[in-house]
């Protein structure tokens, strides 16, 4: 039996990378483009139809406007605050 990815951590991470694109005012076609990635990348690790790795979450949060430092701050604050 295949191990689920949609636990509440990788929830919270969709969510968490959704919630900054917004915040700085970004379409998923724009930060794909920043990327040189499609859209459909995009909306894959949003959705959670895919996960990112470390170097792609890197790259994502720099496409965002934020570094990972900040990144990984803000996604422990909210499992703390899920608690």
């Amino acid at each position: 039996m295949r191990k689920s990815i949609r636990t509440p951590e990788q929830m919270h991470l969709q969510s968490l990378l959704k919630e900054v694109r917004v915040e700085a005012a970004l379409s998923q076609m724009d930060v794909a483009g920043r990327l040189g990635k499609p859209q459909s990348f995009v909306s894959k690790y949003e959705s959670g139809e895919r996960r990112l790795d470390l170097p792609e979450l890197r790259e994502v949060s720099q496409a965002l406007g934020i570094s990972l430092g900040e990144l990984v701050k803000r996604f422990e604050s909210g499992l703390v605050n899920r608690k």
